[in-house]
């Protein structure tokens, strides 16, 4: 009988070993608010330069009256899903008020940024001129409200 489960834990093992593990790989970004995790920032960038690709904004809700208000983390991590969507590499100018009650939810929480792509270096070579923020009105920009 301890022969068969020498057997049974040897292909166990080999089973766990040949399977490929599902485990979430470490996402590089070229930039990354080390506090948050992910790249989204609540001020311009001015060190490198970049171009505007869209304008992103979230609705974060509260799951129940008694929820506590959405973090800054939760909110960040929303406005960085649909920036990754537009294929941005960071969102910067990210801003969010209070929560707010609505006839749909116990509370959410509006929040927006600008997603941005940061130029390469043979877009630069070639004279390529980056974005700011200093001027953008995003409600003009992309008909949308932040």
């Amino acid at each position: 009988m301890s022969r068969i489960k020498i057997l049974a834990g040897v292909a166990i093992a080999a089973m766990l070993v040949s399977t490929p593990v599902l485990a979430k790989k470490d996402k590089t970004y070229v930039m990354v608010n080390e506090e948050m995790g992910v790249p989204v920032f609540p001020y311009d960038i001015t060190d490198k330069p970049y171009k505007i690709v869209g304008v992103v904004t979230a609705g974060v809700r509260k799951a129940t009256i008694f929820s506590k208000e959405p973090s800054q983390q939760k909110i960040y991590n929303e406005l960085w899903e649909r920036g990754e969507k537009l294929g941005a590499d960071a969102v910067i100018g990210a801003k969010y008020g209070d929560s707010h009650m609505t006839a749909m939810s116990w509370g959410s929480t509006k929040a927006g940024g600008v997603a941005i792509k940061f130029l390469t270096a043979e877009e630069i070579a070639a004279g390529a001129k980056g974005d700011t923020l200093e001027g953008f009105n995003p409600e003009t920009w992309a008909g949308k409200k932040m």
